[in-house]
Order: C-alpha cells, then sequence, then structure tokens
C-alpha cells in the first residue's frame, strides 16, 4: 500500500468535479457527526483518520448519492405497498423486497456519480485493489444495529467491478433480510438511504478483531484480541476459530494468549476477488504439525495500545477491526461501540481499590430500569435510612455514600460488607432467602485477594444498628409481640391511618410546597414505617423457627412450610383475593359477563374512566381501586403508573379470572382449606410437644400463635412504602401539568424524566424539552436491555459471567432453588411483563423476576418458574401461600423455555423438566 497523502491532497480529490462534493467524500474529510451523509461505517472511518488513527485511503459515495441514483426508479409503489405489510406476511415481504432489488441493480450507477467514481478510484492509484462495504445510517447504532445486513465486497479491482459493487450496496438495503427487520422494528422504509465506503485494501499477513473491554466479562482494563492470518473477514464472519489474546492494559501485560486451529484462511486472488483456504485439524501455516501464534508480543502490545488511542478519543470502549500488512505496518479498518456492555456506575467510589457492586433493583425483583424521578425517589429513601442508621448523608438528593446507579437501575457497594468478617457470616444467609444467585455471587467474592477481610469485629455493625433499634423501640415491638400481640396489632393498624394523615397536602399548595412535601415523605415519613412494623414479621419467622428447634426430627420442613400457608395479615393475599371476589361477583351477574366478553383490557379501561361498565364491575373496581389503586408493576419506581391511573392490568387479570372453568377449586376456598390445613398441623404439633411436657406444648402453642399473626405483615413496610410513592407521584403529576401549561415540558408524565432538582429549575422558567427527550431515548434503550448483572465490580467485571454449568443437570432439565414445593406438569407461559398478559388456567408461569403486581396472575397459576429470587422472595412466599409449586432463580429461564413447551416443576427438587418442544399456545 503507498503511503498516505496529506489531507489537503486527499480533499482535491472531488473538488475538480462540480458533483464531487455532493456525492463524493473523501475519508479523510468526514467526521462523525456527518452519519447522515456517510452512514455509520463512514462515519467512524472519518473520525479515526481525522484523530490521525492509520486508517486505509479511501472515498465514501453519501446518500445523496444514494438518493439521486433512485430518484427517478419509481420506489414510491414498493413504499406504499410495504406500509401495508405487517412483519409476519413474509411472502409479501419478500416480494416487495425483490421488486425493490431489481430496479436498483437495473437502475445502475448515474453518469454523474460514475464519473466522480471514476475520478476518485482514479486518484488513489492504478487499479488499486479496494474494499466496498455498505454503511447504512443507522449502522452499528446501539441496540438497532445494520451490522451485516448490507454487502460487503473485498477486493476489488478496476473502476468498472467498483461501479457494479455499488450498485450490489445500493441493492443490499433491500435483501429480504433488511426489510424484514424494518418492518419489524416500525422502522420506515422510505426513510432508510445508504452510503457506500471504497477503501483501498490492506493486503494482509494477519488480520482480526479487538475489544478495548472484555466482551464477556466486562472487564474495562482487559482488550480482548482475536487474530487469524489472512483477511480478517474470516474473523468478523465467524469461520475460523482464531488466536485470542488477553491484554491487562494497566500493566501492559499479555496474560492471556490461546492459538486457535485456524483451519480456514481468506486470501485475495491476484486480479480481483477472495478464495477460502481450508486446512486439516491440527494443521499449522505453511505446512507445520502445530500451529504457531499469528502475532508476536511487541504486535499484540501494539494492537492493544492502537486500541487504547482509540478508545480514549471515542472516550467509550470500542470493538475495532485490524490488520496487519506484509510489510508489518498496523491498519485500523473499523471501530464502533461495543454495544452489550452493561455500563458502569455513574460515580467513582472516592476509597481507592476494587469495589463490589449489589443490584438493588434485581433484589427487589425489578429487571427494568427506573424513571429518573423514579431514582431520585429511592435516593431519598436510602438518604432516610442512612441518616437514621448513623452515617454521614451530606446532600440527601445524591444518596447516601453506598448508593449508586448503573444502567438507571439501583446498586450498592458491597465492598464493607465482604471485607468484614461479620458481613460475611450475615449477608449471603439473608440473600440465601431472597435472592440466592446473589449470595452465591457474593460468596465469590470471598475468595478474591482484593476484598481480602479487614474488619473482625460487630462494633461497626452495632454503631449502626444500635440507633434505628432505639429510635423505632424495636425492643419494645418485640416485647409487645410476644406477649400482647393483639396491642401489638392496634399499633400497627393505627401507624397505617397516620401514615395516610400524614400524606395530605392541602389542594392550594403551591407547586414549589408540592416538591418539598415530596421530599419530606421520601426522605423522612416513608422509612420511619419499616422499623415500627417489621420486627413483628420477624419475630413471627423466629417462632417458626424455634418451634423447628425445639421439636427437632417431630417438625421436618415441609410441615413448618404448611404453618405459613393461607396466613392472615398478608395484605398482597387480601388484594389477589379481593380481585378474586370481585371477579365473583360479576361472574355471577350474566348480564355484565356479557356485556364484558370480547372487549380487550384496554376498552374495558376506557369504559371504566368513562363510568360505563356494568354496575357491579363499575363499583367493585372503584373499590378495589380505592384500597390497592396505589399499587403497580415496578412500583417502587414512581414514575411508573398505578392502577388507580390505569386499571387495564387489573380488568385484564378480572377477564382471565372469568374464563376460568366453573367447577375449579376457587382461590379463596384453596386460601381457606390452606387455612384450615395449618391449624390442623399446629395442632399436630402441639400434641407432639406435649409428649416432651406441658411447657414444650405451650411454647409451641403460643410461638405458632405469633407466627400465625404476624408472619403475614412481612409484605406491608412495602404495601406502605408504596403508598407513600404513589402519594409522591400524585403531587408530581400536579407540578408536571403546572409546566406543560408553561411549556417548560410537553406533557405532565414528563417530569418523571426529570429529579427534584430539574423539576425546580423547570419553575424557575428552563425549557427541559429538550433533556427530557434526551432520557426517554435512553430509558427506551435500557428497556430492550436483556442481561442485568446481580453483582458488579468497579472495573465492569460482572462475576456471573464466568463460565458455569450449574444451571443445566442434564440434558432438558434447568435448576433452581426449590421455592413451593409440589410437581405439576403444564404448558409453559413465557410473559416479560403482566400488563396485558394473557395465562391460561393450569399453565406455568415463567417470568424473569416478580413483585406485587404479578401476583393476581398466581391465583390461575399451575406453577411459577422464576430467574431471580430465593425462598423466601416475594413470588416464593406467594407461591407457597396458594400452594402452587415453584422454582426460583432458575438460570435464563425466559430464554431457555418457552410458551408452549410441556415442563414439569419439581418444587421440591428445585428442578425444572423439558417434557415436550413448544406448542402452538403462544
Amino acid at each position: 500500500m503507498e503511503g498516505q497523502e496529506t489531507g489537503e491532497q486527499q480533499q482535491d480529490r472531488h473538488v475538480t468535479d462540480a458533483h464531487g462534493p455532493l456525492f463524493i467524500l473523501d475519508i479523510a474529510g468526514i467526521r462523525g457527526s456527518m452519519l447522515p451523509e456517510v452512514g455509520g461505517k463512514g462515519a467512524n472511518l472519518g473520525e479515526l483518520a481525522g484523530a490521525g488513527l492509520p486508517v486505509p485511503p479511501g472515498f465514501c459515495l453519501t446518500t445523496a448519492a444514494y438518493r439521486y441514483a433512485l430518484s427517478a426508479i419509481g420506489l414510491d409503489k414498493v413504499f406504499a405497498a410495504l406500509k401495508g405489510t405487517s412483519a409476519s406476511q413474509l411472502d409479501q415481504l419478500n416480494g416487495l423486497a425483490a421488486d425493490a432489488r431489481s430496479l436498483v441493480l437495473e437502475a445502475g450507477v448515474p453518469a454523474v456519480i460514475s464519473e466522480a467514481v471514476r475520478a476518485a478510484y482514479g486518484q488513489l492509484g492504478d487499479n488499486v485493489p479496494v474494499a466496498v462495504r455498505s454503511s447504512a445510517t443507522a449502522e452499528d447504532l446501539a441496540f438497532a444495529s445494520f451490522a451485516g445486513q448490507q454487502d460487503t465486497f473485498l477486493n476489488v479491482v478496476g473502476v468498472e467491478s467498483v461501479l457494479d459493487a455499488v450498485s450490489r450496496c445500493w441493492a443490499s438495503l433491500w435483501t429480504d433480510r433488511a426489510v424484514t427487520y424494518r418492518t419489524t422494528n416500525g422502522i420506515d422504509h422510505a426513510s432508510v438511504t445508504l452510503a457506500v465506503v471504497v477503501q483501498e485494501m490492506v493486503d494482509s499477513a494477519t488480520a482480526g478483531v479487538m475489544f478495548t473491554a472484555n466482551p464477556v466479562t466486562g472487564n474495562r482494563h482487559e482488550t480482548v484480541i482475536d487474530a487469524s492470518p489472512g483477511l480478517g473477514e474470516a474473523v468478523v464472519s465467524g469461520a475460523v476459530n482464531p488466536d485470542q489474546y488477553v491484554v491487562d492494559v494497566r500493566h501492559n501485560a499479555i496474560v492471556k494468549r490461546a492459538v486457535g486451529d485456524r483451519q480456514v484462511e481468506i486470501r485475495p486472488i491476484p486480479g480481483g476477488g477472495t478464495e477460502r483456504l481450508e486446512r486439516a485439524t491440527g494443521s499449522g501455516r505453511d505446512g507445520q504439525e502445530d500451529p504457531q501464534p499469528c502475532l508476536s508480543d511487541p504486535q499484540i502490545l501494539a494492537l492493544a495500545d492502537l486500541g487504547r488511542k482509540v478508545q480514549i478519543h471515542y472516550g467509550a470502549s470500542q470493538d475495532a477491526e485490524w490488520a496487519i500488512d506484509q510489510d508489518g505496518k498496523l491498519w485500523l479498518t473499523q471501530a464502533r461501540p461495543i454495544t452489550t456492555l452493561y455500563p458502569q456506575t455513574t460515580r467513582t467510589p472516592p476509597a481507592p481499590g476494587e469495589h463490589a457492586f449489589l443490584n438493588f433493583s434485581l433484589a427487589q425483583g425489578l429487571t427494568r430500569p427506573l424513571t429518573p424521578m423514579g431514582l431520585a425517589g429511592i435516593r431519598l429513601i436510602a438518604s432516610s435510612v442512612a441518616r437514621t442508621a448513623a452515617f454521614d448523608v451530606p446532600d440527601p438528593r445524591s444518596g447516601p455514600p453506598p448508593y449508586y446507579e448503573a444502567g438507571q437501575r439501583i446498586f450498592f457497594d458491597l465492598t464493607a460488607v465482604v471485607r468484614s468478617r461479620v458481613g460475611r457470616a450475615i449477608v449471603p444467609r439473608v440473600f440465601d432467602v431472597m435472592e440466592a444467585r446473589s449470595a452465591t455471587l457474593i460468596r465469590g467474592l470471598f475468595d478474591d485477594p482484593r476484598f481480602r477481610v479487614t474488619s473482625r469485629t460487630p462494633l461497626k455493625l452495632i454503631r449502626h444498628i444500635a440507633p434505628v433499634a432505639a429510635r423505632y423501640r424495636v425492643p419494645e415491638s418485640l416485647f409487645r409481640g410476644l406477649f400482647r400481640p393483639a396491642s401489638a396489632m392496634k399499633r400497627v393498624e393505627r401507624l397505617g391511618v397516620d401514615l395516610r394523615a400524614a400524606l395530605a397536602v392541602p389542594p392550594q399548595a403551591t407547586p414549589h410546597q408540592r416538591i418539598g412535601h415530596v421530599q419530606r415523605i421520601l426522605g423522612q415519613e416513608l422509612f420511619a414505617t419499616v422499623p415500627q412494623v417489621l420486627p413483628l414479621p420477624a419475630l413471627g419467622f423466629a417462632m417458626l423457627a424455634l418451634v423447628g428447634r425445639l421439636l427437632g426430627d417431630q417438625a421436618p420442613k415441609g410441615e413448618l412450610q404448611a404453618v405459613i400457608r393461607g396466613l392472615p395479615n398478608n395484605v398482597t393475599t387480601e388484594m389477589d383475593l379481593a380481585l378474586w371476589q370481585l371477579a365473583s361477583r360479576i361472574r355471577k351477574d350474566t348480564d355484565a359477563v356479557a356485556s364484558m366478553a370480547g372487549s380487550t383490557a384496554a376498552e374495558l379501561a376506557g369504559q371504566y374512566r368513562n363510568g360505563e361498565l356494568p354496575a357491579v364491575a363499575q363499583a367493585g373496581l372503584t373499590s378495589f381501586l380505592a384500597m390497592f389503586g396505589h399499587r403497580a408493576v415496578a412500583e417502587i419506581d414512581l414514575g411508573m403508573p398505578r392502577w388507580s391511573d390505569d386499571p387495564t392490568h387489573i380488568l385484564g387479570v378480572v377477564t382471565n379470572y372469568l374464563r376460568l372453568a366453573e367447577g375449579a377449586e376457587a382461590p379463596d376456598q384453596q386460601f381457606a382449606r390452606a387455612a384450615h390445613e395449618a391449624d390442623e398441623q399446629i395442632a399436630r404439633f402441639i400434641a407432639r410437644a406435649r409428649l416432651k411436657s406441658p411447657l414444650h406444648a405451650a411454647v409451641v402453642r403460643m410461638a405458632l400463635d405469633r407466627t400465625r399473626r404476624f408472619a403475614g405483615l412481612r409484605e406491608l413496610p412495602k404495601y406502605n412504602l408504596v403508598l407513600g410513592l404513589s402519594a409522591a407521584r400524585k403531587q408530581l403529576l400536579l407540578v408536571g401539568e403546572e409546566l406543560a401549561a408553561a411549556q417548560r415540558i410537553e406533557h405532565s408524565r414528563d417530569i418523571f424524566f426529570l429529579d427534584l432538582d430539574e423539576a425546580e429549575t423547570a419553575l424557575a422558567g428552563d425549557d427541559l424539552k429538550g433533556l427530557v427527550a434526551e432520557r426517554r431515548e435512553a430509558y427506551q434503550q435500557e428497556l430492550r436491555r436483556r442481561h442485568i448483572p446481580r453483582v458488579l465490580l468497579s472495573d465492569g467485571t460482572e462475576p456471573e459471567a464466568a463460565p458455569r454449568n450449574a444451571g443445566i443437570q442434564r440434558l432438558g432439565t434447568l435448576s433452581g432453588s426449590p421455592a413451593s414445593a409440589g410437581r405439576v406438569t403444564a404448558p409453559a407461559r413465557v410473559i416479560m411483563d403482566p400488563v396485558g398478559a394473557h395465562l391460561e388456567p393450569g399453565e406455568i408461569l415463567v417470568a424473569p423476576s416478580t413483585d406485587p403486581g404479578w401476583t393476581p396472575l398466581f391465583l390461575t397459576a399451575g406453577g411459577l418458574v422464576m430467574e431471580m429470587g430465593g425462598p423466601n422472595s416475594h413470588g416464593a412466599v406467594v407461591a407457597r401461600e396458594y400452594g402452587i409449586p415453584a422454582v426460583v432463580g432458575v438460570p435464563d429461564a425466559t430464554s431457555r423455555l418457552a410458551t408452549g413447551q410441556r415442563v414439569t416443576v419439581d418444587g421440591a427438587a428445585g428442578t425444572v423438566s423439558v417434557e415436550s418442544p413448544a406448542g402452538g399456545t403462544g
């Protein structure tokens, strides 16, 4: 390859032609901001060249050239036909795609563009081999990559071949796959244009790809290089098992070398085109039996250094393509962001060394991101907790020191916990029953020397727990629960009344007063309810454990679990049964059932808002929402609509209940039966204890009475918390209405894409519509993210990304944590979002996680499989309440199982077995 020209010489290539600046741009004159004109590939190459990085020379046919070429073809008819064709109509889509390709190829390259191409190609040299690549305007963008959906032509020699390749690139925008992709993703075909990059070929001795962060583990300090002899296409396309090298960029050290078999090599053919060479397994290059590394150590380190420069330029980890020519010169042929990495925390820990962060969102059963205002609310609540526990919190709106955010989700710094002997003893055990896989990951950090124990006494823990216990009289609550249980329950009931009174705001309050009220609710009132309630359910479960200790083998685990089925005083169970009873009342009114039949949940919600539902449904739903309307799916995010805002989900559940076959045991009957069986089991335990002594019998009787009274209260702290979040949401919506009326934001709901400080800024006069639009786009991107780490290290590493086989016991069997005993075989129903979900009675509900917004589905489910959770997580507890078999903490269950598959859920063994392929029920 000849030496690169100066930027001035390169710019002159298209200046001589009047149409050149419109249709042809030199790579050196392109910048990243020009994506609409030159597409993603062209913009990236130009940006790299402009940064002084070694990019092969070339030029780009702009999107204007594509539009000019197609202007007289008549694609308008194709565009119109595509608008009326859905993604499911594959035959029609493929036919329209073929029509478009034919029209583009027949048109060829117009003369005015052809002349500009000839001039630009001629200035590269005499019949210089080039690569001709499509560069789509939406290519390589995060979450919407078109990479690989347009054609690439390698080792193109001669101007006529170049023009033919350009025409074929244009046509590649209309492959069946590209058209189907755009239709499926709602992308307007007429809005998508294509540029074409023509770039001098590197006759590479070795080529490949490089990631400036480890794409598997997420480690930002590791550069991973894949390399193979010949053209890089073999590596990029996955045709070869390449060498792999890993460089620790902090120490400039090669930490891994793995030589691939490299059985395939793609080489340029003199005169144009490429050939694919294949070698027998075990045969190295040039006939050697054992393949040797295709990169030397200096080359590996030089590549890593080049990757570092690219990353510094872009300010983000990069996926780069590179080549080393026959003279040993290193070239950069592409770079783009690595879109699969989970974001690092938004702020860097102040203390030096590695830090470990626990995903609190997942621990709460929340896989989706939180809105900006939702995060602001959690920061205030977390600050309230921290201040009560004697932590220093400089700014409550920023959250306490251990609080972090990443990917619009909540994380807490666990470093102090894993470096503490007491923390190691307590926290994993808590997560064993809440989120078992997180517990395993936390324990995995114990062997990491970066997290060695530095604190060996419980004094620090006591220093933070004691103020909470003292302020909220926790010992007194426990004493009252033990010896005056009726009084303890009355105090809990009064607490709810007092909380509702504290949440009230005068109707005439100003927007600033409403924001101040929100800060008071979240920063002071809400957490105070938790330590006043939580000791009682903790006491209830402690009493159950005491009975297990007293009776030993005479109190097996399964019988102890029977005691906590059909529990009273559980607000989530009460909510689900209230919804079932509403459906039962509607079922008795045949006219109401007939009126509602055939309507979608959304249509029924519209009728409810207009007061047009049948009277029994209208009144019943109003009553239900008065008590439970503050709840929602993903309810810890105050940016999420409450059921009182939109009852579509609830009406969908009601219509699902109405379809239950007559004769099936009703959920309220199941609950009553479970409560009766619990009483019978308690009587048996007391009888066994009496054989030991009358004192044993008295202790067991009292202990299990407290268990039945108080264990159901475990749901109440969150119920109260969500009540406060809902009240805060109402106030913020009123502020949002004022901001929308003043045209500071588009809609009142946009306030949830601001934080409290920004809302006050908008009240002061700032127009924040642009900021809201950016936030909404980022939120939508995070909504599409499927992989969410449970634990994240400060260098970006995901401990869970290490190879694991524990999730599969045998072919067709998945394993997790036993959550609710029982065995059931039924069709699976994979549900990612309960809103609008359809679950046939008896089907196995397969979900990423659940919160109270999901539990109405449990009443008709035959079993439960969850990716998240532990034996005492919310979904597991409710499953036991309803007596349905459940397995939780099953890795990737929603992707490994498919709707319609017959699966067997063994809740005692913690296994899920696939009995048949997916059927047609989805």
